[in-house]
């Protein structure tokens, strides 16, 4: 019997992470910016999910080889978009955010194609109202969700809740708003007037603004339900998402409780979910 040699089975590379190119930077203040880049043909997301993207750290004293810096972030641009944006803040000493604040249209930046997250609809049963709880650049993910057809199908009304320490900090997520009412795509597919659907509440805690107050003791006194005109939370008809810094998420969590919402997952939908990932 002729025996032949099996060939060797070649160690398949490790995949890498795909490198997308920058097609537009916005720099709103000194600590925030936005930046859009190119989309994988290849990569599907659920709008409110997050991946990680980064940068080439710098090269290694002893061995001079370079190390990706990622971070999760999530993604604010919908599902459907062509492109993806992110949108970050500037930490001056941040192991990434230093480098990335500095990018430019045509620059190149790291991600990896393996989108995550709760904060999506698939997280929450069928509800009446939804309700986007967001400080700082916790707007990312509702930026995604306010601009999917699935957010103004579901539910009769969406209210948005921002705060954040100034006035110009607020930008990116008025912007967007506003912006909403011309988007000539979205009232096609969704109806015109959709986003007459969303009440925005901008509240700002160190530089005086129309409305000045964390949301959490806004809505403990009451006051935030009576600027709105609704009925504070319930969980026959209230769903909610969180995405803010961990205080926040925590203090908020426990408000929400107190009204009778209960954490949900993908696995395990339920009346509200929160980002974990995220911190501000």
């Amino acid at each position: 019997m002729n025996v032949q040699a099996t060939p060797a089975v070649k160690a398949q590379p490790k995949t890498q992470p795909n490198t997308q190119t920058i097609t537009g930077v916005t720099h709103y203040t000194d600590r925030l910016f936005s930046f859009r880049c190119t989309r994988p043909a290849s990569l599907r997301f659920r709008s409110g999910e997050f991946v990680m993207i980064g940068l080439m750290g710098d090269p290694d004293p002893v061995t001079g080889r370079q190390k990706p810096l990622l971070r999760a972030y999530s993604i604010a641009s919908p599902s459907w978009d062509e492109e993806l944006e992110f949108y970050s803040i500037k930490v001056p000493d941040g192991p990434l955010t230093s480098k990335l604040q500095h990018i430019k249209e045509g620059d190149e930046i790291i991600l990896r194609p393996k989108p995550v997250g709760t904060l999506v609809h698939d997280a929450l049963l069928p509800g009446k109202r939804l309700w986007f709880f967001a400080t700082g650049t916790g707007f990312a993910p509702f930026a995604s969700l306010l601009r999917e057809p699935q957010t103004f199908e579901d539910y009769d009304e969406i209210i948005i809740t921002h705060t954040c320490r100034t006035v110009g900090e607020l930008t990116y997520g008025r912007d967007l708003i506003e912006g909403l009412k011309s988007n000539e795509l979205l009232n096609e597919v969704i109806g015109e007037g959709f986003w007459k659907k969303i009440k925005y509440y901008p509240t700002t805690t160190r530089e005086e603004s129309p409305k000045m107050g964390r949301i959490t003791d806004l809505m403990r006194s009451g006051e935030a339900f009576a600027d709105l005109g609704v009925e504070p939370l319930c969980a026959q008809n209230d769903r909610a998402m969180i995405c803010g810094n961990l205080a926040f998420n925590l203090e908020l969590k426990d408000m929400l409780e107190d009204f009778g919402l209960v954490e949900g997952a993908n696995s395990d939908p339920q009346t509200y979910v929160v980002e974990k990932a995220f911190l501000d």
